[in-house]
């Protein structure tokens, strides 16, 4: 029996490394990046022009609409594709994978499933990776399918912030943990919860204290046997680096797989000086 032909859909959120776009059937809906008078569609490259303008310029983000599904999926039915799997940022953070759930159920002609990973960045692309290396190694659809949910609690992504300010004008925390924060001088570490939403895993003062706990953090995250690991940052590639071999040497069976900056649609609502570990335990 011939396996059907299976396309997986991200979301620019994800932030899945260039390296997998390449090589798998991976196909990327941005997410948009818009202030007053413009609109840019999210990338990498982006971030950078998102930075220079803090803090007199913070655009807002917004989810792909229908128009862009409906696009790659023609793009899809026209080189034989004939399964989808969509892999999104947490739902309690972003309406993509509603939306996607919703186009999908008008294209029968396609299998499909849609995996709220409830994570965001890396923590959700390392799900999407998986996937498609299980599908490389012949693995069903069906089968990747069924596993797919379980392999949720086994991702997470650890930024360490260097404020709250940004998340605050975004509406993702409230003002009075931004205010004290800023105040007492705590850089926090921030994850998503089992429900998909933004929480403090840990708050330190202090880089370096806070690269320590982001590091355990991780390590534990990853426990004793190997791991998928992405280390990212947002507007700090030194840090990034000088933290690389501490990482390795911290998660001795890990595999770095991701490793730059944050797509543009992140930096909006973390700002600068960011640092994050990605993990999937039992890849």
């Amino acid at each position: 029996m011939i396996e059907k032909k299976t396309a997986i859909l991200v979301d620019s959120g994800c932030d899945v490394p260039q390296s997998f776009l390449e090589r798998y059937p991976i196909r990327v809906l941005p997410l948009r990046v818009s202030y007053e008078a413009e609109s840019h569609v999210d990338s990498v490259e982006l971030a950078a022009e998102v930075y220079r303008r803090f803090p007199q310029e913070i655009p807002h983000t917004s989810t792909p609409v229908m128009q862009d599904f409906y696009t790659v999926l023609e793009q899809l039915r026209a080189e034989g594709y004939e399964n989808i799997l969509g892999v999104f940022i947490s739902g309690n953070l972003s309406s993509t994978c509603q939306t996607a759930k919703l186009v999908l159920e008008e294209h029968p002609e396609f299998h499909s499933f849609v995996l709220d990973t409830r994570n965001i960045s890396i923590g959700a692309g390392l799900l999407a990776m998986w996937a498609a290396v299980q599908l490389e190694n012949g693995v069903s659809f069906e089968e990747v399918c069924r596993r797919l949910p379980e392999k949720v609690a086994d991702a997470k992504v650890f930024f360490y912030m260097d404020t709250l300010e940004y998340l605050r004008k975004g509406g993702r925390i409230g003002a009075v943990t931004s205010v004290v924060g800023s105040l007492l001088k705590i850089k926090p570490i921030i994850s998503c919860d089992e429900a998909g939403i933004y929480y403090t895993v840990e708050k330190i003062r202090g880089a370096k204290a806070g690269v320590s706990k982001l590091l355990e953090h991780a390590a534990a995250k990853a426990g004793s046997g190997p791991s998928w690991l992405a280390l990212m940052h947002g507007g700090a590639p030194e840090t990034m680096a000088q933290v690389k071999p501490k990482l390795i040497e911290t998660i001795k069976k890990g595999t770095i797989l991701a490793e730059g900056q944050i797509t543009a649609s992140l930096a909006v609502h973390t700002g600068p000086g960011l640092l994050g570990i990605g993990v999937l335990a039992n890849p």
